[in-house]
């Protein structure tokens, strides 16, 4: 059985989850689903960054210990996810301590390496995203709360490893996805990279991993952080769960982590002479308005509500059609609903309802026996094995709102064929005809919502239940047990009313 190792980056404890966080979340679960349904051993890893000075102020602030802050705040996190129905096989904290103890093992190596070294820096520093900057990157105006700190700290050789970090980029195309943002990287590589400060004196900050060679210092978030997709997974350990998980096939992140992820991670793991992931793809951002959503211009989108009112599946439904993976998307309500009822309850909605309704007036609530298929059912069977292997495809690709159109399709399709047939009609006449035109309908909507449960798992598996199938059952035609008792189910997805 072939493995497939997938990972969201840490989501910092502080932050209350938004439709950006939902959104990397559910299209690593999506992935996941797609490949567990192919028969992979798959492993789905997400979790919390609990450390650095922003989580100790909250705690001082609130008169309680950082670690209490932390326990009491990452639950937002935890219930998230199990609201929308994230099925992830681990959730690490960084202030896990099979975690620090695999970052204190990588800092002992490194310094005894003699990649890591003190000295004495001064430079601008930016509170907001607690790390030092250049002077280009203030110009850019992308950081806040910026002063000048001159300061003894730990750095990490990164600069060592520029040149082979460069060379790997360079011959390993799928490497930074998507194309877009791997010329980013090479055109920050151009610039002589400096080397990375990798630790806070404890004068300034206490709350992170104390330094094995220097208990006057603790551990820089970030440094900190990336170790999480080795140590989750057993990295050195008597476990054979890293050997057989790791290098990880996607690191998925918003684009605004990048330069962490394929810069400081893939030279750390040069160091420490471990493999590097697959694949790193960084995703676009959800635009509210054209405007990047944020706490500060009051235009974030919190994903549970949308789910409580809505119903999760339908707010997952939306993230994975919506965005083109690499690229910015836009969020609006209207875009939502029109979504949501051409889609759901029209296409996918109505033709459960019909299938059910049919075969319950007609068939004492079981599926139909077929009889010979005219050339009308085997057209429709054709495209349906057509767009059934296209749909596949997309989704190994991630081609995911391509995935999910195509799918769709597959129900229109029957929709139309069902017009065409008319077996309401056809009942009065010909019922082995009606019987053979209804099993084909409701084998088609079988096998549709297979490949549609990695997107709306909850309404899927409803569905699926309901017929006695499973998303893990075949998706040839014919599978559908004929006279066995379904239950029906009734109105899958309501219209929203304006």
């Amino acid at each position: 059985m072939s493995k497939f190792y997938i990972t969201t980056p840490l989501y910092y404890v502080n932050d209350e989850p938004h439709i950006g966080h939902a959104y990397t979340t559910i299209l690593a679960d999506v992935i996941a689903r797609i490949h567990k349904i192919q028969g992979e051993d798959v492993f789905f890893l997400t979790g919390t960054d609990e450390h650095g000075q922003k989580v100790q102020d909250a705690a001082v602030k609130r008169n309680v210990t950082p670690q209490k802050h932390v326990d009491e705040y990452v639950k937002r996190f935890r219930n998230t996810w199990d609201k929308l129905h994230i099925n992830y096989d681990y959730f690490i904290r960084t202030t896990d301590k099979n975690h620090t103890d695999k970052v204190k093992e990588i800092l002992t190596s490194l310094y005894e390496k003699g990649d890591i070294y003190f000295d004495e820096y001064e430079g601008l520093y930016s509170v907001s995203e607690e790390r030092f900057i250049t002077e280009k990157e203030k110009e850019e105006g992308n950081f806040r709360e910026i002063k000048k700190i001159k300061e003894k700290n730990y750095f990490f050789k990164m600069s060592k490893y520029q040149n082979q970090l460069i060379d790997y980029i360079k011959t390993n195309d799928d490497f930074i996805l998507p194309q877009s943002r791997r010329n980013e990287i090479l055109g920050f590589l151009k610039n002589d990279l400096n080397d990375l400060c990798i630790s806070r004196p404890k004068s300034r900050l206490s709350w992170g991993i104390e330094l094995p060679f220097d208990k006057e210092y603790v551990t820089y978030v970030w440094f900190d952080a990336l170790i999480n997709y080795i140590s989750a997974i057993g990295y050195n350990s008597d476990s054979n769960k890293f050997n057989h998980y790791w290098p990880a096939d996607y690191h998925l992140m918003a684009k605004d982590i990048l330069t962490a992820h394929c810069v400081y991670w893939p030279t750390m793991l040069m160091a420490c002479k471990i493999e590097l992931p697959k694949t790193i793809f960084a995703h676009g951002w959800w635009l509210f308005d054209n405007i990047k959503m944020s706490k500060s211009l009051g235009n974030v989108v919190k994903p549970l509500d949308l789910a409580d009112e809505y119903g999760a599946d339908a707010l997952r439904y939306f993230l994975m059609r919506n965005m083109v993976l690499g690229q910015d998307a836009s969020f609006t309500l209207d875009a939502f609903t029109d979504r949501y009822n051409a889609d759901l309850a029209n296409d996918y909605g109505n033709l459960v309802n019909r299938i059910f309704i049919l075969i319950n007036k007609n068939f004492n609530n079981c599926i139909p026996e077929k009889g010979d298929y005219d050339s009308i059912d085997l057209g429709l069977i054709a495209d349906i094995k057509k767009l059934q292997s296209i749909v596949i495809k997309n989704y190994n690709t991630l081609k995911i709102h391509d995935a999910v159109e195509e799918n769709m399709r597959i129900f229109r399709k029957v929709n139309k064929y069902l017009e065409n047939k008319a077996p309401w009609k056809m009942i009065k006449e010909n019922k082995s005809q009606a019987a053979t035109t209804i099993y084909i309908a409701a084998e088609t909507l079988r096998i549709g919502t297979i490949l549609l449960y990695p997107i709306i798992p909850d309404k899927s598996q409803q569905v699926l239940n309901s017929i006695n199938s499973t998303p893990k059952d075949s998706t040839s035609f014919g599978e559908l047990v004929e006279n066995s008792k379904i239950e029906i189910i009734k109105n899958i997805f309501p219209r929203i009313l304006d």
